[in-house]
């Protein structure tokens, strides 16, 4: 394969972070596996790079002093570190732009010296942060590939967790189409990567450059399903990982389960914290299942793994997930996933690997999961089947290394060294007014 020299954006990827921190430092590193990658980065990150000792060639770090310190102390004492409220993504947007101009100017004689073949932007991953770069790389000299990029997925109507997790700022998104470079990021793109069907329809009107490639990844070395299985007598060992918010749904997952629980079939663990925890205990006595569920609280990454490793499903029907990283690493851990049919999980689960639920009312998906949960109970052979598939699946479909040779192939092409991949998305779905971007 040809050895790329990959100038990556992701000034937040950091190996001690999550969500799309950790989603741009664990692809930047599979990467580096196959190129010589060079990262754009923030200071406080970069100090995690280095004690990580990562595959990456070298680390271009941007120091906006006064602006970082400014939006820290933001994110700190006005948002409480609430990275689910939509306002942050909003008052992002300036420091988002700040930071590109500033690596172009430190990076842009390396670059029209012929320093690099190509800009890789993985981060951020949402959608409505524009990119200075694809203004100023709009003649060239290398071209600019940008995602997995995400967002704009509805809230789904009939559903009251939907109702009251809903911001009065999704209403405006459509306004970040008039912002400095919000055209000129996606016009003068070379490749535009869609982290789900929702973003790649929105994208339509670019689809001779548009491919689909999931937001999230998993380690290739920990798809490995737990070798003690449980007989056929056994409990079913069910799971939630996730906050306890109101639109992740835990307490659909729980009214769901609650059928197996009362009939002692079935445990269930939750992992994870928020707001919605008392009224979800509250929950649990109400349905007379409290002896069967337990509460974890928050967990660290390896903690929480090591739960769901000691699982047979994970129920997940949450109303508004992008990605769901948590998929993810349950298929590659042969855990049997249960989600809704919507967003980045109904994406990447098919009947081959677990099960899905359409979204059609509260009491109909509590109805659609306890008869799935009763069949896995009922058919072990079913549930271990479906968990050697998920395994296989999440090594050669969902793993880094995987999603780093299908972003080769893309920038590849946008080098015109390699014919156009066929990367689909798994759902063809129709937006009106899509073409308007």
């Amino acid at each position: 394969m040809t050895r790329l020299r990959v100038l990556v954006l992701a000034p937040d990827a950091n190996p001690e972070g999550i969500t799309s921190s950790l989603i741009g430092y664990s692809q930047a590193q599979a990467l580096a596996r196959l190129h010589d990658v060079t990262v754009v980065i923030r200071p406080t990150c970069a100090e995690a790079f280095r004690r990580k000792q990562d595959m990456v060639r070298s680390l271009e770090v941007i120091r906006l002093a006064w602006l970082e310190h400014i939006h820290a102390l933001v994110i700190r004492w006005v948002f409480r570190n609430n990275y689910y409220n939509q306002l942050v993504q909003a008052l992002s947007f300036p420091f988002s732009v700040a930071l590109e101009w500033q690596a172009w100017r430190q990076l842009r004689a390396r670059i029209v010296a012929g320093e690099f073949d190509v800009v890789l932007r993985l981060l951020p991953v949402t959608s409505i942060r524009p990119s200075p770069f694809a203004f100023f790389l709009r003649k060239g000299p290398i071209p600019l590939v940008i995602g997995p990029i995400n967002g704009g997925l509805p809230w789904p109507s009939g559903f009251r967790q939907a109702s009251n997790s809903k911001q009065w700022i999704s209403g405006l998104r459509g306004l970040y189409r008039y912002m400095p470079f919000a055209r000129s990021t996606y016009r003068h793109a070379a490749a535009i990567i869609a982290g789900s069907s929702q973003a790649y329809a929105e994208f339509a009107a670019h689809r001779e450059k548009l491919f689909f490639l999931p937001e999230n990844g998993v380690d290739r070395i920990r798809c490995t399903r737990s070798t003690s299985h449980p007989n056929p007598g056994a409990k079913l060992e069910l799971i939630f990982v996730g906050g306890l918010i109101p639109w992740k749904c835990c307490d659909l997952a729980l009214r769901g389960a609650a059928p197996l629980l009362r009939e002692q079939l079935a445990r269930f663990t939750v992992v994870g914290d928020g707001p919605e925890r008392s009224r979800l205990e509250q929950l649990t006595r109400s349905l007379e299942i409290e002896d069967t569920v337990s509460f974890c609280g928050f967990l660290n990454h390896d903690e929480a793994m090591q739960r769901l490793r000691q699982t047979d499903v994970l129920v997940f029907p949450s109303l508004h997930d992008f990605g769901g990283g948590v998929v993810f690493e349950a298929l590659s851990l042969g855990v049997v996933p249960v989600v809704a049919d919507f967003g980045g999980p109904g994406d990447i689960v098919h009947p081959g690997v677990g099960c899905k639920v359409r979204l059609t009312n509260e009491s109909d998906v509590v109805s659609q999961i306890a008869e799935i949960l009763r069949g896995l109970a009922e058919d072990r052979n079913r549930l271990e089947r479906l968990g050697q598939q998920a395994v296989s699946y999440a090594k050669e479909c969902l793993s880094w290394d995987a999603k780093a040779q299908a972003l080769t192939s893309i920038m590849l092409w946008t080098l015109r060294r390699d014919p156009k991949p066929d990367l689909p998305p798994p759902k063809i779905l129709d937006i009106e007014n899509a073409s308007a971007r």
